[in-house]
């Protein structure tokens, strides 16, 4: 896969500052401890998405409305849920990346596959997700 040209190469340090917060955010979602991947936000989050009705559709977020629908989706932990993600980041600069995601999710005895991207930035040092962008959740937003 050729990335797109931003004008901008990613150091190594970027690159091991991305994966290291995606690799603590999975294990958070592992946990289904939405308040901590809340700590990860950065607020209002945007959310984009469409409908089923084949409309586009967005949203913003509060910190209240992530933890209260994330806690729907994931549930209460009580099943185990696991996740093989395969990330393809675009820094935009370096604190500004576009990340393109490939996962496999099991939940119980359940499995299915998703693609998704996530806008996140940088500041002061930590990485944060501000966008959410993943087909077929527009009715919900």
């Amino acid at each position: 896969m050729t990335l797109p040209q931003t004008g901008y190469t990613p150091t190594a340090e970027d690159r091991a500052s991305l994966d290291a917060w995606f690799e603590q955010y999975d294990l958070l979602c592992t946990k289904c401890d939405v308040e901590r991947m809340a700590d990860q936000a950065v607020f209002p989050l945007n959310l984009i998405s469409d409908d089923s009705a084949g409309n586009g559709r967005s949203a913003q977020w509060d910190r209240r409305q992530f933890v209260e629908t994330m806690a729907h989706v994931m549930g209460d932990g009580a099943q185990e849920v696991t996740f093989r993600n395969t990330r393809t980041p675009v820094f935009l600069s370096a604190s500004m990346a576009v990340v393109f995601t490939h996962s496999v999710v099991t939940a119980g005895d359940q499995t299915y596959e998703t693609d998704y991207a996530d806008v996140l930035v940088r500041k002061d040092g930590a990485w944060a997700f501000q966008t959410m962008i993943q087909g077929g959740w527009g009715d919900n937003l």
